[in-house]
């Protein structure tokens, strides 16, 4: 899974991806993207480390603007399925093919469809330990599951940070380690910030742990 703040002329492949998939491999210059708007398949092409010929035609088709975020899921054979979502980690729903809308307001918690959403304070132990627990509760979401080894924060701008995430068996609870003090840095925090954080995902892949409102 790849997460990319969208940019509508072209699409920078983040570099752990690049490397891993793309690098040094032969007749892998055309990206096939599927999404849930459309029943076109669109052919994009790559150059470098960019996406480029056909990517804009991509964003327009599906009314994506800056600020968006795009999750690639890899089906094989350089084909894709797109999962747009608001700069707030709003999941962009599609009622009908071609016909795209918003599902919830970007700073309303309330109205989020999602299972989980939780409030965090930055202090001076969780930064001094690099590390956020995340609250009981968070056993019960979906998105979650003890094989989870990473997970993916969000600011409202939609820039991302990858960090550790763990389980406590002996707490009974999820934590972030390794990341969460360089988001904080990153973000410019200070001792007693708060955010609230929403969490998505499916279970199976890298979830995303997104800012909707800070504080």
């Amino acid at each position: 899974m790849n997460l990319i703040s969208l940019s509508l002329c072209f699409l920078t492949i983040p570099l752990g991806f690049f490397s891993t998939h793309i690098e040094g491999k032969k007749n892998q210059k055309t990206w096939k993207l599927r999404s849930d708007a459309s029943y076109i398949t669109w052919e994009v092409i790559q150059e470098g480390k960019r996406l480029t010929r056909g990517w804009k035609d991509f964003t327009t088709a599906h009314d994506l603007r800056i600020g968006d975020i795009v999750i690639f899921k890899h089906e094989g054979d350089m084909v894709f399925h797109v999962t747009p979502f608001g700069p707030s980690c709003c999941e962009i729903q599609y009622t009908h093919p071609n016909i795209i809308k918003e599902e919830a307001e970007a700073d309303d918690a309330h109205s989020f469809s999602f299972d989980y959403y939780f409030l965090a304070e930055v202090t001076a132990s969780n930064l001094k330990e690099d590390k956020l627990y995340l609250s009981v509760e968070a056993t019960t979401c979906t998105a979650l599951n003890k094989q989870c080894q990473e997970i993916i924060l969000v600011n409202k701008e939609g820039n991302s940070w990858t960090v550790s995430l763990r389980f406590s068996e002996s707490d009974g609870m999820f934590y972030i380690r390794r990341g969460w003090r360089k988001f904080c840095l990153d973000n410019r925090c200070a001792i007693g910030d708060l955010f609230v954080f929403n969490v998505v995902g499916d279970g199976k892949t890298t979830p995303l742990m997104c800012v909707i409102q800070r504080g």
